[in-house]
């Protein structure tokens, strides 16, 4: 059975080889250093210091993702915008299982006070792309080469979805 439930510091040693995974393996981020997890605890501190929804999904008592809403931009005007970051275990892809993270990340930033949500996609994750236009959120704008990754340039799209 899942369960999605908010982020406590004990989720950190499940959640920091899923986010290495997608830095060394795909574009889906343009980071290139794999964090250790003090570093993940960090960025999670902060991110729920704010008041920002940060989830975790188990099944099993096993954590299989992860999702949160961070700060668009640190200037104070944009302290009601956010971006929405999904991640999965490897394993767990192709279940469902973004959706869900998604919906409850939509839901718990509405109630967290945030008005608006970006998306901030690799271009080329036309799956990332769908899923978010499944639940909402519309196409803003297109920016060519704009990582340098595994040797090649990459674009990214952003979506916007009002909460």
């Amino acid at each position: 059975e899942l369960v999605i439930r908010h982020y406590s510091p004990s989720a950190i040693p499940a959640v920091t080889p899923i986010y290495g995974h997608y830095i060394r393996d795909t574009v889906i981020t343009f980071e290139t250093q794999a964090p250790d997890e003090a570093e993940m605890a960090a960025r999670f501190a902060a991110i729920a210091g704010k008041g920002h929804p940060l989830l975790i999904a188990e099944r099993e008592r096993q954590v299989i993702g992860y999702a949160y809403a961070s700060t668009y931009r640190p200037r104070e005007a944009y302290r009601f915008t956010c971006e929405d970051s999904i991640y999965l275990a490897p394993a767990a892809v192709g279940q469902g299982l973004g959706g869900k993270l998604l919906a409850r990340l939509l839901e718990d930033s509405a109630k967290a006070g945030l008005r608006q949500m970006l998306a901030v996609i690799t271009a080329e994750r036309a799956n990332s792309i769908r899923l978010h236009e499944k639940h909402g959120f519309r196409f803003i704008g297109r920016y060519e080469a704009l990582g340098y990754k595994f040797d090649r340039w990459l674009d990214i799209v952003h979506l916007q979805r009002a909460l």
